[in-house]
C-alpha cells in the first residue's frame, strides 16, 4: 500500500528502498531532481541507466513492483532530452491540435521510452479540466488538456489508449478536480469550494464508463460541498462516496503526496496515514522529495499502517480489501 520515492542512480545493497523491497513495498516514483539537496540527480541520468535501475528493482520485488514516474509530457516530464530521452509535447499542446489520434501517437511514443526505461505505470493523465488557466500548478504549466470537459475526455482517452497500446498503465489525476484552483497543494490548504463544478467530473466519468480508468490519484483540494471537514484525498465522502459509488470506479485509488504542504500543515503522518486509508486510498503516494528526505520514511510508514490495524483503528478487511486492488492492478502489468 506504499508509493515510495528514494535516493539513487543504481540500488545499492545499503540503499533504505532494499529493505524497503523486503517488506513487499508497493512501489515506487522515479524523480529527475532531489528537491531537498538541490541536485539536478535524483534517479535518472540515462536510458540505460534508468532501464538497469528499475531491473534491479523488479529483482529484489515480490510480488512485482509498480514503477512510477509522472511522464505527462511538456514541462512536467521527467525522462526527459537533458537525460537523452525523446522531447514530449504537453497535454495543453496536444488538445489544442484537436486531433486525438494524433495524441494516441504521442502518448503511444512516450509509452514506448517508458516501457524500455521500466516504468510500468505512468503518473497520467491530467484530466483536470482549464478552469483557471492561471492556475500555478495546473493551467499555467500547460497540463491541462482543455478547458471543456468532453475535449479533456477525448484526449485522455486517447492518451490512455496510446500507452495501453505499448502495455503500459496509466493513472487519472487530479480527483475531483483540480482545474479550477487558485493555488497549489504543494505549499499549503487549497480550498475549491466557489470555483469547482461537477463539470469536472466530467472526464472520470466518461473514462470510468469506458473502462479506461487504471488508478485514480486523488488531490488535496478542499472542497466543503464534497466534505466539510477534510480534503478530497483524506475524505470518504469523495473517494468512497462520489469515486466508488457514484461513479462506479472499483480500481486502485492513490493519494497524491502525502507531504505536500497541504497535508501536513493540517495532519500528523500518522493522522494522514489513518484518515486516507479509512477514506477508502489504496496506495498512499510519499515522493520523501520535497522539505527533506527521511532514509527511513517507508519503514515509518509501514509501521505506522501496522500499528493502526493492531489498535483495532483499521479493520484487517480494509487492508485486504486494498491489497486485493492492488494485485489485479499488477496483474495487468506488461
Amino acid at each position: 500500500m506504499l508509493l515510495l520515492g528514494f535516493r539513487g542512480t543504481t540500488l545499492e545493497p545499503t540503499n533504505p528502498v532494499v529493505a524497503d523491497l523486503e517488506r513487499h513495498l508497493g512501489g515506487v516514483v522515479l524523480f529527475s531532481r532531489d528537491v531537498p539537496s538541490g541536485s539536478a540527480t535524483r534517479n535518472i541520468t540515462s536510458p540505460a541507466q534508468v532501464a538497469a535501475l528499475t531491473a534491479t528493482l523488479q529483482a529484489q520485488a515480490d510480488p512485482p513492483l509498480l514503477v512510477t514516474t509522472d511522464q505527462e509530457g511538456g514541462q512536467v516530464a521527467r525522462l526527459g532530452p537533458e537525460h537523452g530521452f525523446p522531447a514530449t509535447r504537453s497535454a495543453a499542446q496536444l488538445g489544442a491540435m484537436g486531433d486525438p489520434a494524433a495524441t494516441r501517437a504521442a502518448a503511444a511514443e512516450m509509452a514506448r521510452t517508458l516501457r524500455v526505461a521500466g516504468v510500468n505505470l505512468n503518473l497520467a493523465p491530467v484530466v483536470d479540466v482549464n478552469v483557471n488557466p492561471t492556475n500555478p500548478i495546473i493551467g499555467a504549466l500547460g497540463r491541462s488538456f482543455s478547458a471543456h470537459p468532453d475535449v479533456v475526455a477525448e484526449e485522455a482517452a486517447a492518451f490512455v489508449r496510446g500507452h495501453h497500446d505499448e502495455g503500459v498503465l496509466t493513472t487519472l489525476k487530479h480527483f475531483p478536480g483540480h482545474g479550477s484552483s487558485r493555488a497549489d497543494t504543494h505549499a499549503g490548504f487549497v480550498d475549491v469550494t466557489d470555483t469547482w463544478s461537477e463539470a469536472e467530473l466530467v472526464p472520470y466519468r466518461s473514462l470510468i464508463g469506458q473502462g479506461l480508468a487504471d488508478a485514480v490519484m486523488v488531490a488535496h483540494v478542499f472542497n466543503a460541498t464534497l466534505d466539510a471537514d477534510h480534503p478530497a484525498s483524506l475524505s470518504a465522502a469523495t473517494i468512497t462516496g462520489l469515486l466508488r459509488e457514484d461513479l462506479g470506479f472499483d480500481g486502485v485509488v492513490m493519494s497524491d503526496d502525502l507531504q505536500m504542504g497541504a497535508i501536513t500543515q493540517q495532519w500528523s503522518f500518522d493522522e494522514a496515514i489513518h484518515l486516507a486509508v479509512q477514506a477508502g486510498t489504496d496506495l498512499l503516494t510519499f515522493s520523501n522529495n520535497l522539505e527533506a528526505f527521511e532514509p527511513d520514511l517507508g519503514a515509518r510508514a509501514h509501521a505506522t499502517l501496522l500499528d493502526l490495524v493492531r489498535r483495532g483503528e483499521i479493520d484487517e478487511a480494509r487492508i485486504a480489501a486494498s491489497y486485493e486492488r492492488i494485485q489485479l492492478l499488477k496483474a495487468r502489468l506488461g
